[in-house]
């Protein structure tokens, strides 16, 4: 299991860094309309809004809300479920950048490797990590789960940048 699911993270980690490659700072901030859910600045710090309904109605979110999407996931599960558990969504903030979130989701994605690779292979079949996001779930659920999150937010990145360009070609 253990290798599948290392081998899983690596195509998703694989489409995440070709949307990435030549993102710029203008584009992660564009939104597509004002209801999506974005990253604002409030006394130089950015945070992120957060949704009260995951209706469609609200719109695409950022490609900036997107990368926050996945520091904040990535941060907690580590946090939970190989720590103490105290990190608190309002905790995690956007680093202000592309440069600064590809920094930050890179340190993420290594510690969180590690994490999978000292991990047994009989202990993906337990719970000892496996806190969060669910309940009465073993770590393999949680690993995979982690990769379904990352393909899912590469894609939305990548279509974010379809949208962004073709409402500049107009």
């Amino acid at each position: 299991m253990k290798n599948q699911i290392l081998f899983q993270l690596d195509m998703c980690w694989q489409l995440y860094s070709y949307h990435m490659e030549t993102l710029t700072d203008e584009e992660a901030l564009w939104v597509f309309d004002a209801d999506g859910l974005q990253v604002r600045e409030k006394s130089s710090t950015w945070k992120a809004d957060w949704p009260h309904t995951e209706t469609y109605e609200i719109g695409p979110a950022s490609i900036a809300w997107t990368l926050w999407h996945i520091i904040y996931w990535w941060s907690t599960a580590l946090n939970y479920n190989f720590g103490d558990g105290t990190l608190a969504k309002d905790d995690v903030l956007w680093p202000g950048s592309v440069c600064m979130a590809k920094a930050k989701i890179q340190e993420l994605y290594t510690e969180w490797k590690a994490k999978l690779n000292s991990v047994s292979e009989d202990d993906y079949a337990k719970d000892e990590h496996a806190r969060w996001p669910f309940e009465n779930k073993n770590f393999a659920d949680i690993a995979l789960w982690l990769n379904a999150e990352l393909m899912k937010n590469a894609a939305e990145i990548g279509y974010g940048r379809f949208l962004y360009c073709v409402a500049k070609r107009k």
